[in-house]
């Protein structure tokens, strides 16, 4: 904890940018739990929610390759700037839907709001070698993976809280001036060197390509590096539990242990918990980690991931499964954090916008068709049956990334992430 707040008080641009995150993510799920409460209220319908859901995910896939070129071909300062205003209208939108039932104008915006976020997540990953050192950028990488899962709990329980005593109209609007506050912070961001936050890519591709070959270079370029590809792998890999506990926190909480809307926010909050701890965690053993080490870690961490989820999946106890999703979620949090510390560590400024967008995309894709698959079997299946299955599915990630690790498939690549001298950097230290 020390280290993050360190980072805090010393680097301003870090700061700025950590605080727009906090505000945005906070009014994100705002809004996720206003418009679930909303269709339930409306409809009654777990399938209306499924449709939310997976209009969100279509909406982010669609995006992800436009967001990517986008991201290395402008500026990403005023391409984030420009995703908050956009969703801050967007998000205002949702009131049009309060009186009068209309779920197809909900799941449109649910889509189109998911749009706009990857032109400011893959934005913020993308300009975040740009703003840390190389001494600061694994702490600064965990803190802000450990922000956005501690988001999650904290802006769910008052989302929920403030939706059910004011009313959807305060946690839409909330949301809107959220973004309103995230577009003023991310636009005092100031770029080290005076250099501007555009990609450093003149010299690599002329500018007038167009953009359907800039992504597919950059998917050419994500394959010739072994590490990259198989980080975008084990993000799918993880993906393919990960989107059934979409639908299985719920059934777990209500159908299996019978303990209704309390008993899936305990679930939730576990994992939450678990996730924030793991964040922690890998802060605390990525400073001290080889890259040798960190490749074993890696295939620790699914392994106790998938073993805990399987646990989980058939534990007869409720405080002993509350325990193993705790633990699977804390595993799978150390490796997300070492993940994405080499991915920014060894992607060119050039391509690192496309790279980010292209696994987060990845990663959706197979999370929705995770959830789909486990809600169609959830109709003729037990919850614990499709958990077992879910958890050994993330598990193989552990085979694939062991064997690539002892077949020496996994070298590691040059650092190419563009790092400030220390004499560049913009700080104001308080």
């Amino acid at each position: 904890m020390a280290g993050f707040l360190n980072l805090l008080r010393s680097n301003r641009n870090y700061r700025t940018t950590w605080m727009a995150q906090v505000v945005s993510e906070v009014g994100d799920n705002f809004n996720n739990i206003a418009v679930f409460a909303l269709v339930m209220q409306q409809t009654h319908s777990g399938l209306a929610v499924g449709g939310v859901m997976l209009s969100r995910a279509v909406g982010i896939l669609l995006a992800g390759p436009i967001a990517g070129v986008a991201l290395d071909r402008f500026d990403r300062r005023r391409i984030m700037v420009a995703s908050d205003l956009v969703r801050s209208v967007i998000a205002l939108a949702f009131l049009l839907t309060i009186h009068e039932r209309n779920v197809g104008l909900l799941l449109f915006l649910s889509g189109l709001l998911m749009f706009a976020s990857p032109f400011f997540t893959s934005g913020r990953s993308s300009i975040l070698p740009r703003i840390a050192t190389r001494d600061e950028l694994h702490t600064a990488n965990s803190l802000t993976q450990t922000t956005a899962w501690t988001s999650v709990a904290v802006g769910s329980f008052l989302g929920g809280a403030i939706a059910s005593w004011f009313g959807f109209h305060v946690a839409f609007v909330f949301n809107a001036l959220s973004f309103l506050f995230s577009a003023f912070f991310i636009g005092r961001l100031r770029s080290p060197g005076g250099s501007g936050f555009t990609a450093s890519r003149d010299a690599i591709e002329p500018r007038e390509r167009h953009p359907l070959r800039d992504y597919v270079d950059g998917l050419r370029y994500m394959r010739s590096v072994p590490l990259l590809f198989a980080l975008a792998l084990v993000g799918v890999g993880w993906a393919t539990g990960g989107g059934a506990a979409q639908i299985l926190f719920s059934l777990f909480g209500e159908v299996v242990f019978k303990r209704g809307a309390a008993g899936i926010g305990e679930i939730w909050g576990c994992a939450g918990i678990g996730l924030i701890l793991g964040g922690i965690l890998a802060n605390t053993w990525g400073r001290r980690l080889s890259f040798e080490r960190y490749k074993w870690l890696v295939a620790i961490c699914f392994t106790v991931h998938g073993g805990s989820y399987i646990l989980f999946s058939l534990s007869p106890s409720y405080v002993l499964a509350l325990v193993f999703i705790g633990l699977s979620r804390l595993s799978i949090a150390v490796s997300n954090v070492l993940n994405m510390t080499q991915v920014l560590r060894h992607t060119p400024d050039a391509y690192r916008g496309r790279v980010t967008s292209t696994m987060e995309s990845m990663v959706w894709a197979t999370m929705m068709l995770s959830l789909s698959v486990a809600s169609f079997f959830s109709q003729t299946h037990s919850p614990r049956d499709i958990g077992v299955v879910a958890g050994a599915c993330s598990s193989m990630t552990a085979v694939f990334w062991g064997w690539a690790q002892c077949t020496g498939r996994l070298p590691e690549p040059a650092l190419e992430g563009h790092e400030p001298e220390r004499d560049e950097e913009v700080e104001v230290h308080v």
